[in-house]
């Protein structure tokens, strides 16, 4: 199962793999690459490229939320994440017009993240919220790692601040959904 996750991460974060399936991952080499290719810094384009991209599933995601959610605990996140990751787009958007940041904004999310966001569509009341729930931690902690990863080796020093500061918060969002009701 790790393996699994670990494959998926390199997909979220958008990060080329060369593994067909998890069991290609589970050999020791397929491991080992995969642990290197996780574990590179991005560059300036891709963590602009990732964050907006996983802004877009955290807002497409949890606007669903609002409507086959049956928890009150789950709708009241997804309206704070809708308003947080609304913010930190306007904030990368500025950031990336006024710093003259040589990267074009995606504007549709990565094809794993659709896929989740596919398979969150076809569910509804308990089990919405359970996959919702699921999806949430492992987005929060995709963000996390990919913001503290550019804030320690980033290139473009304003993008590099602002993600050391907003990386707290994505902290606050990933407690947040780990203590959403497991149904």
């Amino acid at each position: 199962m790790k393996t699994f996750h670990l494959a998926t991460l390199a997909l979220a974060l958008a990060i080329p793999v060369t593994l067909a399936t998890p069991a290609a991952a589970q050999t020791e080499g397929g491991q080992a690459g995969m642990n290197s290719m996780v574990s590179a810094n991005p560059s300036t384009p891709e963590f602009a490229t990732q964050a907006a991209q996983g802004d877009l599933f955290e807002i497409q995601s949890s606007e669903l939320a609002l409507q086959p959610s049956t928890g009150a605990a789950t709708r009241a996140f997804a309206t704070q994440m809708i308003e947080a990751h609304r913010k930190t787009t306007t904030d990368l958007k500025g950031m990336v017009a006024s710093d003259r940041i040589n990267v074009k904004l995606p504007t549709a999310m990565n094809a794993a993240q659709k896929q989740m966001l596919t398979r969150l569509q076809g569910l509804q009341g308990t089990a919405f919220d359970t996959q919702y729930r699921k999806d949430q931690i492992f987005a929060h902690e995709n963000a996390v790692l990919l913001f503290e990863r550019y804030a320690q080796a980033g290139d473009n020093a304003a993008l590099k601040g602002w993600a050391a500061n907003t990386v707290g918060e994505l902290r606050q969002h990933l407690e947040m959904a780990r203590q959403l009701p497991e149904e």
